[in-house]
């Protein structure tokens, strides 16, 4: 199974899935990472993003806060979403391993758009 997470140099999740400019990419087998990779999204946005990881074989993707547009888009593409999440990149991927990966079934961001606003903050999708 390839796993992607949204990744910001602070080896953290990265809160919003239509800006992250790096995925961590785990290959897994047998309950073992056994593989990783950072890769640049190369200015890819939004619901380009659900063909960039499709590309590269992702099954499953941990994210932050994400867009309707973008769920939809993923799920198009055969790619389960986990979204919701923070902490530590690794962590995630462990506890999605073991299944005891707790995820917001609905990690989205537009009541901030709504609102008049935009996922800029230091707050958004949490």
């Amino acid at each position: 199974m390839r796993v992607a997470v949204t990744y910001g140099d602070d080896e953290l999740i990265f809160q919003h899935f239509g800006h992250t400019e790096h995925f961590k990419l785990y290959d897994i087998e047998d309950g073992e990472v056994i593989s990783t990779e950072v890769v640049d999204t190369g200015d890819a946005g939004h619901e380009a993003l659900a063909l960039f990881l499709a590309g590269r074989g992702v099954e499953t993707l941990i994210c932050g806060g994400i867009g309707p547009g973008a769920v939809t888009a993923l799920g198009m593409a055969g790619i389960r979403v986990f979204g919701g999440i923070t902490g530590l990149a690794d962590f995630a991927v462990e506890a999605l391993i073991r299944g005891i990966l707790a995820y917001n079934p609905e990690p989205n961001c537009d009541h901030h758009h709504e609102e008049g606003g935009s996922c800029g903050g230091g707050d958004c999708c949490h």
